[in-house]
């Protein structure tokens, strides 16, 4: 199986090479020539396997310069029990509220406790192995920007791996105090972290800046090194996202929850950058029966209004709301989409993104549009709306949510007055609500002062909850702060030159 380039058709590369790379010299993002296809017999193979049995299966499908035993080593190692609390690194809590009934996918019992755990326990793995295939003997530079979560787990995972180094960009002011706290106190001998004056998309259009920057590119050839991605525009940070949309439908079909051959679900996903979505689509593609894919997002909602108009204008004011890591007016992840709703029209899509990139908009053809309404399903809400929905859920099931999850469950509720679908739905998770702390304490409780410090707030909200505060988190507060760098989006390169020495 080989990868495409979005905006270029003539563009081929390996797995390993996409992996390595990270993005197309264009700017383009690669994906696989075709989907492999899973039936009912799969599915029912792999509810009785573990969640390491399911990646693998799912991964060699779209990984064949590697070895059954290189991926299971892979897998194995990126979740380990002493990784993952819990024997399923990704569980399901079923919640009964006055208003739905909700399969939640708990994405958040890794190091970090975030979802993005999930793909970026692995991805050190599957690149240091892809450096190997591809006999690169280089260095991977690996850039990343962050709004919050994707910092920390690709620090977390990448901290100290042999033949890399890694620069963290996040904006100064666009994250929680958990959020910077764990990004601050990193240890590693090869990481970084620098906080930016501006908001994530800021970040994010700096970062692919320095990826197609020839003089930069140039300099670190010849000091051996090359660049590589860990945001979810590589395809090797995607790839594993996919594997916990089939391990949820197998854990669904094992507990009696599905029960016919071909039974479908709604997926609902708070997303900004169009990852994690993206990956429940590819699951469908694959032959996974999903009804519905429920876009869900917050102030920033230039997701629901593409999703609803075909319009995608990233013209407007931008919010820093309470769910920090969907903060984000520039979807990356959306151009695969198109990619694959368009048939693979390079020329389209690369008309489109140089739109963007020179407007601020573009706008798809009713024919694409038609494509995308008939999986997708959007909807956004406001941060008081989010606190609300907090309440609500922990008063009516004593169930604990983060702000992001907030999102997707008061997307899930419109969608349900909208349509009275009572389809089976999964909502992802996608954080634990002590890394919003400040937040959620707020919405939960009626003794909140905002003017305890943020661990004052972890204790209190721990108690007042009878909720256990998670070992990383409890932790944080006797770590050594080490990074404390600010720089403007102008001037990223010349702190990536200077982690590198070659300035």
């Amino acid at each position: 199986m080989n990868y495409k380039c979005t905006r270029n058709q003539n563009s081929q590369v390996t797995a390993a090479q996409a992996i390595v790379q990270g993005i197309a010299k264009d700017g383009g993002l690669f994906v696989p020539e075709t989907l492999p296809q899973y039936t009912h017999k799969d599915f029912v193979e792999m509810q009785n396997g573990t969640y390491i049995d399911r990646a693998v299966k799912v991964l060699s499908d779209f990984l064949p310069e590697f070895t059954q035993e290189e991926i299971k080593e892979c897998v194995s190692a990126a979740y380990a029990e002493g990784k993952f609390s819990g024997g399923n690194p990704a569980p399901i809590s079923v919640v009964h509220s006055d208003k739905v009934d909700m399969n939640i996918l708990e994405l958040w019992h890794g190091p970090t406790c975030a979802f993005k755990d999930m793909a970026l326990q692995l991805l050190p793995h599957l690149l240091t192995h892809s450096l190997k295939i591809t006999k690169c003997d280089k260095t991977a530079v690996i850039l990343v920007a962050t709004s919050g979560d994707t910092g920390k787990a690709a620090l977390e995972g990448f901290k100290d791996v042999d033949h890399t180094k890694m620069l963290v960009f996040y904006p100064e002011n666009g994250v929680s105090p958990m959020q910077k706290r764990q990004m601050n106190t990193q240890e590693g001998n090869n990481v970084s972290v620098c906080a930016i004056e501006g908001n994530f998309d800021d970040a994010q259009t700096g970062v692919k800046k320095i990826f197609v920057n020839e003089e930069i590119c140039k300099k670190l050839e010849e000091n051996g090194m090359t660049f590589s991605s860990a945001n979810s525009i590589n395809w090797g940070r995607l790839l594993p996202q996919i594997v916990y949309y089939f391990s949820a439908y197998c854990d669904l079909l094992k507990a009696g929850t599905i029960k016919e051959e071909g039974e479908k679900i709604n997926v609902v996903v708070p997303t900004g950058n169009f990852g994690n979505i993206l990956a429940a689509y590819y699951a469908k593609k694959m032959g996974l029966p999903i009804h519905k894919l429920i876009c869900a997002s917050n102030s920033n909602n230039v997701l629901t209004e593409f999703l609803k108009t075909g319009v995608y204008n990233r013209n407007r004011e931008f919010h820093a709301t309470i769910s920090p890591s969907m903060d984000i007016l520039i979807s990356s992840n959306l151009e695969r989409l198109l990619f694959d709703v368009t048939g693979h029209n390079t020329e389209k899509v690369a008309g489109w993104m140089k739109e963007l990139s020179e407007t601020g908009r573009y706008q798809v053809d009713a024919e694409t549009l038609a494509a995308i309404q008939e999986v997708f399903a959007a909807d956004y809400c406001d941060d008081k709306t989010t606190e609300e929905t907090i309440a609500e859920v922990y008063e009516s099931t004593h169930y604990l949510c983060d702000t992001h999850t907030a999102v997707a469950i008061n997307a899930y509720e419109q969608y349900l007055k909208e349509t009275k679908d009572d389809t089976p739905t999964v909502v992802v998770s996608t954080a634990s609500p002590y890394k919003f702390t400040d937040s959620v304490l707020k919405a939960v409780s009626k003794q909140y002062d905002s003017s305890m410090d943020e661990f004052a707030k972890v204790q209190q909200l721990s108690k007042e909850t009878g909720t256990e505060i998670p070992a990383p988190i409890a932790a944080l507060e006797s770590k050594t702060v080490r990074f404390q760098n600010v720089c403007t989006p102008q001037t990223m390169s010349d702190e990536l030159l200077k982690l590198l020495n070659l300035q």
